[in-house]
Parts: structure tokens; sequence; C-alpha cells
């Protein structure tokens, strides 16, 4: 019993810090509802408008499993049916190379081709005291959100014909 309440005392303790720490800087955006979750949150990052009022950033979700040692923050992208198009027989090629660098880069990532998106995944173990540092946490959401750019750079690459696929190998 003891051992059950200290482990909600962390879990509660992580969902407050991770509110705050979203809080802070002004990226919440809502809650995410599930039985199979401690909690978890959407938001934004990095927050902020372009001069025509548009967000800059790109939608999140952080999430804390139930009886999970860690976090997991994701960012998703779904291509549009533009670029879907203009990538024609390239579509394999591009989700290839996607996955050949989220793979260099050690994320967790979901591939779906058929549907045209896909998900740029980390986790964040927590420390023995329930919690983690505001500076890993904001590392590796950085992390993520330059690997989702990285990624919509290949797809424009891909979609404007800049990469000669003769140099690419695929197998």
């Amino acid at each position: 019993m003891a051992k059950k309440q200290l482990s909600e005392k962390k879990e509660s303790r992580i969902k407050v810090l991770i509110r705050e720490y979203l809080m802070d800087e002004g990226l919440m955006r809502g809650n995410v509802k599930d039985p199979k979750l401690d909690f978890g949150f959407n938001f934004i990052f990095p927050g902020g408008v372009d001069p025509k009022g548009r967000q800059i950033g790109r939608n999140f979700t952080i999430i804390k499993p139930k009886n999970k040692d860690f976090i997991e923050i994701r960012c998703g992208t779904t291509i549009s049916p533009e670029h879907i198009e203009k990538l024609g027989d390239k579509k394999k090629h591009f989700f290839a190379q996607l996955q050949k660098y989220l793979l260099s880069k050690s994320f967790f990532f979901q591939l779906d081709v058929k549907n045209n998106r896909y998900g740029i995944i980390d986790n964040i173990f927590l420390k023995k005291d329930g919690t983690i540092s505001k500076n890993r946490f904001y590392k590796t959401i950085r992390k993520i959100f330059t690997s989702t750019i990285y990624s919509i750079v290949l797809l424009k690459e891909f979609c404007e014909d800049i990469i000669d696929l003769d140099e690419w190998e695929f197998k």
C-alpha cells in the first residue's frame, strides 16, 4: 500500500512539473484523456507567430503511460495531398530515407506510408525522485523539433527534384 501511494505521489509530481514547464513558456494547448495514461498534454513548440499571425511551432504530445517510469514526447506530421502528388513514385524512397535518418538519430518513430504520415518519438526516463530537469525536457523537445524540420526539408527536396535518386542507395 505504501509503495502504491509513493508511486502515485511521484506520478503526480511529474505531472505538475511538466505542466509548469509548459505553462512557464506559454506552450500548453490542452490535456490528453486516456485511461491508459497517468497524464498527457498537447503543446506547441516553439511558441510564437510569424508576421502573418500564423503559429510557427509544431504540435507535440507528451504522455506518461500508467505504471511506467518514463514520459514519451512525440511530434506527428501528415504529408499534404499536394506534396504526395509531387512525390509521385518517390514516396517510398522518401520514407526509406526518413527511416534511415531517424534510426541514425536513435529515435523511436512510426511511419504510416499508406496514410502519408509519420511521428518522431523520444522517451525520457524519470530520476529516482520522479522528476526530470527542465533542461533535459527542452533538449529532447528541440531534438525532436529539429528532426521534424529536417524531415520537412527532405520532403521538399524530394518534391522539387533536388535529390538525384541515382545518388541514393535504396533497398
